[in-house]
């Protein structure tokens, strides 16, 4: 294993050549793509991943005040389970990121906002997934209702924000982007105080 000398990266670092990508398997949602790679020290490997629309896809969280969060209750096809979270879903054509947050946000939430900050960009399973997630704070908010895709309406829970702790300790709170945005809320909330 090589040490990095400090936290940033070496901009010389070359990415691995791709000698060739297949696309291995196919759903109305998903490609698996399978990728032979040539790393620079002459190494090669096969790698699969999950191939991204380019899209982009948007997280908010909505402050209803100063003090409260908005969650919303929705089913998810992969636990099989009900997850509390944050309104969410991709970026239509045609979209940015703010105007796709404010739209997801009336659709699953019944709000709209008059303020929307960027938190920051993450990735999902980067070695898997080639998809970017925008996390957007929500503020000054008002009530705008529209027609969304969800097959069934979503539960809207106002979170007491001095009670994160138990939120964070629920069974049914635990996609991790859920979580990564509340902390990135909770620190630019800090930092507005200083």
């Amino acid at each position: 294993m090589t040490l990095a000398s400090g936290p940033a990266m070496d901009p010389n670092k070359r990415k691995p050549d791709i000698i060739k990508a297949d696309i291995v398997a196919e759903s109305r949602l998903f490609k698996v793509e399978s990728l032979h790679l040539k790393f620079s020290n002459g190494e090669e490997r096969v790698y699969e991943r999950m191939r991204g629309g380019n899209r982009g896809a948007v997280m908010v969280v909505p402050m209803l005040d100063a003090d409260t969060l908005l969650l919303i209750r929705e089913y998810a096809a992969g636990t099989h389970s009900y997850e509390l979270g944050f309104p969410k879903g991709l970026i239509d054509p045609g979209e940015d990121a703010l105007t796709a947050g404010n739209r997801e946000l009336m659709e699953e939430a019944g709000f709209g906002a008059n303020s929307l900050t960027t938190l920051k960009q993450v990735s999902l399973a980067p070695g898997y997934f080639a998809s970017k997630m925008d996390i957007l704070l929500a503020r000054d908010l008002f009530p705008e209702q529209r027609v969304g895709d969800e097959p069934e309406p979503l539960e809207v829970i106002p979170w007491p924000l001095n009670r994160i702790d138990e939120l964070l300790e629920r069974e049914d709170f635990t996609e991790s982007r859920s979580i990564s945005a509340l902390l990135l809320t909770i620190k630019w909330l800090a930092e507005q105080e200083k």
